[in-house]
């Protein structure tokens, strides 16, 4: 049922499309009504408005507000704050099952505060879709599919009959079971209607842009298909699914204008890796950007969702693609009901939303321009996508990074058992992985193109490197079976080890046990390439520190070639048939050979047939079997699914927040720390301190499974926050790894080197507030729930960075940590802080209110004492709220209980 406001100006108008009557609270009626020149906004913007004017309810949202949004829009402010209501949410597994964890856990605080627990449900559509739990264990066999999937049910057996409890137990939530595809591919495929229809509570059908926000920060691919979504926490994304709005400033919206077409050899991942380096140079963090422009027409509906996938790379918001012919051409294409895609159109040029040659340029905030003729072969790496090079630059840049860490580029070490020697730059994973690109028809019949050539001409990978297929969708396995190319990138190696996001989320499974070893013992730098979104220090894999993103295509070639130190422009990739050299231009298909393809090999009926069924599942998941009930019956054993104590003790009236006093510093940390610095991911090490948590409960090392999987288990988390193996801690110089210097309380003020979370709980003892510093945009990368639940746990009230990112940011004030931010020029630098200090806040007990600041007073070992103003980054009234309550869950709790 749609929640519907009171139309204080009779916008609401009908929309008759093949039969069939829609209301829709109309944008041109809105604007001759004095609301503003809408019609000149952006439109992703015009989204907004709509979503305000059919939710304006005198409460959260006025008619004069939605005046002022617009006013605010036009003249370039961005300090109006909006209450927006997602259509829909959507989640992935490793975010998915911590927040349906909380839910249950929510129906316990319930039922202890004498309320009903069945309160506690999503009001607004959910879909979960387990996608990052698959690794690819097994690799280059016709059984490495199978054999990956039957590991994964094996592992994660407590998590899926958690969800399948939850499948039952809630309303409005559905689970698309592992196997199927990867979650922003399902979404762009199937889940999304571009224009979403729901009832009132009369029965009235609304015609509404379809919206969502979702727990993987890749949830803008969907902007691709002219939907607006963007990633959240899962603690934004629990409260919207209890109905609560997401409150959120007006973006300033970057125009960036597309010209030209793409140039034969050139791919659009060349093109979404360039405009992510210019977009991060230029900066564009909190805001949309929207791409325009006659370019668009020569873009497919795939490339297009290419580049969209990657806006938390470029650090916007979301990066929006208005509704136009391709838009109805890919709905047609994979399937959808003719009726809703008749909808789509109409509704789309009702209301202003529809874009063709003719359509006037929106007003934006600023505008860039790119021609797309000029966009080049390209890569990014080692450490971070936005780190743009040029494929014939790949060769010296990775020359220049080695001679940065003094590495000597001849060295060679022998490998026990085999006839070959690694070296370092050796690429060891190659991996066609991801939804960025496995959703795009023209890069993944290019890499398959690319591998028949390969074959023919009597080329294999090198034999060091490990290499995988893990599709985003089973159609995908459909178009290459048909055209006959997976057969060809099998023989190179690439077999199918599963449908999910494995390489890019860290799931690339072991390296051969001897090329990991030698790794270790000679501290080789060694390389992944793989044509995901991410490629982070310590994501891929511990044993790689270099990680290139790049197309499709480019993943197979390299693989042949086998080193980063070859010049793939130039030198062969490898001898073949006859001992004759092959070059890349050999090989690398055109245009017009993929399109041919495409056309022969890919078809509506696909899609129809694999999404028939999408909620079903095979039979190892219908197997799985779980007790009904409106509480989860927890398994005080269970080392996957623990009921968290977010709500021990909650009272039903909040207490006000106290200022800081005699808090130590846990960790100072630099430039760019990501949530995957901070939150655990990927493989769980043996003697850490969540290794040493799980073998004192009886389990194995082999058995670890990773820490994605284990995130509904707060115990393991909170253990491996902060204990990324590439985290660099400056109060413990030339150490790296989740390492701090604990300064005892006692009066001879000792100090000794622990484990983060050692440390913490020791503070946690003596009753000792916590505070970590940063420099500039921390929290940058995925939208990670547990970044902030894990400090929030360790006892970490304070965050004082240069900057921060927007998703992170908003998770810490849901967790009830205060993100501030220094002012001046003022730095950890600046200030020479050294870890020794004593930090005390004022101004947090009292009226708090957004963007103020408050008073903080740093003492020296030597009873030095430096004050100085920090700005608060609660940024609207509902985050005030949410940090009032101690977070976003018992503020909702609260409201929920007084109903």
């Amino acid at each position: 049922m749609s929640s519907i406001g009171q139309d204080t100006l009779k916008v609401r108008k009908k929309l008759n499309v093949s039969g069939l009557s829609f209301d829709y609270f109309c944008l041109a009626s809105a604007q001759k009504a004095g609301l503003g020149p809408i019609d000149k906004l952006p439109f992703s913007l015009k989204i907004l408005v709509e979503n305000l004017l059919r939710h304006e309810d005198g409460k959260r949202v006025h008619i004069n507000d939605i005046r002022a949004t617009i006013n605010s829009i036009i003249n370039g402010h961005d300090s109006t704050e909006i209450a927006f209501t997602p259509a829909r949410v959507l989640m992935q597994d490793f975010t998915g099952v911590p927040a349906i964890v909380d839910l249950a856990a929510m129906r316990d605080a319930m039922h202890a505060l004498d309320n009903d627990p069945a309160l506690i449900n999503p009001q607004i559509p959910v879909d979960l879709i387990i996608d990052h739990s698959v690794m690819a264990d097994t690799h280059g066999t016709s059984d490495a599919f199978e054999h990956n999937v039957a590991l994964e049910f094996e592992r994660n057996h407590e998590r899926y009959a958690f969800l399948r409890w939850g499948q039952e137990a809630f309303k409005n939530f559905r689970v698309v079971p592992p196997g199927t595809g990867i979650c922003h591919q399902v979404n762009l495929e199937y889940l999304a209607q571009v224009v979403w229809v729901s009832a009132d509570v009369n029965g009235n059908q609304i015609a509404y842009p379809d919206t969502l926000v979702g727990t993987d920060s890749h949830t803008t691919m969907i902007n691709g298909l002219s939907v607006l979504g963007w990633g959240v926490g899962g603690i934004e994304a629990e409260a919207a699914m209890l109905g609560q709005p997401i409150s959120m400033l007006i973006p300033k919206v970057v125009g960036f204008k597309l010209t030209g077409k793409l140039p034969s050899g050139s791919t659009a991942t060349d093109l979404v890796l360039t405009i992510t380096h210019i977009l991060r140079a230029k900066g564009v963090v909190g805001k949309f950007v929207e791409f325009y422009g006659d370019g668009l027409d020569f873009l497919s509906l795939a490339d297009r969702a290419t580049v969209a996938n990657m806006s938390p790379e470029y650090g916007a918001t979301c990066g929006f693609f208005p509704t136009d012919q391709k838009t109805i051409e890919y709905l047609k294409f994979t399937g959808r009901d003719p009726k809703r895609i008749e909808l789509v159109e109409h509704y789309a040029r009702a209301q202003g939303l529809w874009r063709d040659t003719y359509t006037p340029d929106p007003q934006f905030s600023e505008s860039l321009v790119l021609d797309l003729s000029t966009i080049q072969p390209t890569l990014a790496g080692p450490k971070r996508p936005q780190d743009k090079i040029s494929l014939k630059d790949a060769q010296s840049a990775c020359q220049v990074m080695l001679g940065e860490e003094h590495k000597k580029i001849d060295e060679s070490y022998p490998i026990q058992g085999t006839d070959y020697s690694l070296h370092h730059a050796d690429i060891v994973i190659a991996a066609i992985t991801s939804c960025t690109n496995t959703s795009n028809p023209s890069v993944m019949v290019g890499a398959g193109l690319l591998a028949r050539k390969a074959k023919e001409r009597g080329l294999l990978p090198k034999p060091w490197v490990k290499t995988s297929l893990a599709p985003g969708s089973q159609v995908v396995t459909d178009y290459l079976q048909k055209s006959g190319l997976d057969k060809d990138l099998d023989a190179l190696g690439f077999n199918l080890v599963g449908y999910g996001c494995t390489t890019c989320i860290g799931n690339s499974g072991p390296l051969h046990p001897e090329i990991a070893k030698s790794i270790e013992t000679h501290d080789l730098t060694v390389c992944s390439i793989l044509s995901g979104n991410r490629n982070f220090e310590g994501r891929i894999n511990p044993h790689v520190k270099a990680n290139y993103l790049a197309s499709p295509p480019l993943v197979v070639a390299y693989a042949l070639a086998g080193s980063m130190l070859l010049d793939i422009t130039k030198e062969a990739l490898g001898i073949g048939h006859e001992g004759k050299p092959v070059y890349l231009n050999d090989i690398w298909p055109s245009e017009e050979e993929i399109q041919a393809v495409i056309n022969q090999s890919l078809t509506p009926d696909m899609f129809q047939k694999r999404y028939a069924d999408v909620f079903q599942g095979t039979q190892a998941w219908q197997k799985i079997s779980q007790k009904k009930s409106l509480t989860y019956a927890w398994n005080d054993k269970s080392t996957y699914v623990k009921n968290p104590p977010y709500f021990v003790g909650l009272t039903p009236k909040a207490h006000n927040p106290s200022d800081i006093h005699g808090a130590r510093i846990l960790a100072i940390l630099g430039d760019s720390i990501t949530t995957d610095h901070i939150s655990p991911a990927g493989s769980i090490k043996k003697d850490g301190p969540a290794g040493n948590y799980l073998q004192s409960h009886g389990v194995s090392v082999n058995d670890f499974n990773s820490y994605g999987a284990r995130r509904g288990n707060h115990e393991v988390m909170m253990r491996g926050t902060f204990a990324n193996i590439r985290l660099t801690n400056e109060m413990v110089p030339g150490t790296t790894g989740g390492l701090t210097k604990y300064f005892s309380s006692s009066a001879e003020r000792t100090h000794e080197t622990l484990p983060i979370y050692t440390a913490a709980m020791k503070y946690h003892e003596e009753n000792i507030p916590l505070v970590v510093i940063a420099g500039k945009e921390y929290g940058a990368g995925s939208s990670r729930d547990w970044a902030a639940k894990g400090p929030a746990l360790l006892g970490i009230r304070i965050i004082i960075a240069e900057s921060f990112e927007r998703i992170h940011r908003s998770n810490l004030i849901g967790m009830g940590i205060l993100p501030l931010t220094f002012l001046n020029g003022v730095s950890r630098k600046s200030l020479s802080l050294t870890g020794e200090e004593v930090i005390n806040i004022k101004g947090i007990k009292g009226e708090i209110q957004p963007g103020m600041t408050v008073n903080c007073s740093i003492t020296r070992p030597d009873g030095q004492e430096i004050n100085l103003t920090l700005l608060s980054r609660i940024d609207t009234q509902d985050e005030v709220a949410y940090f009032q309550h101690g977070g976003i869950l018992p503020y909702v709790l609260r409201s929920l209980s007084k109903r």
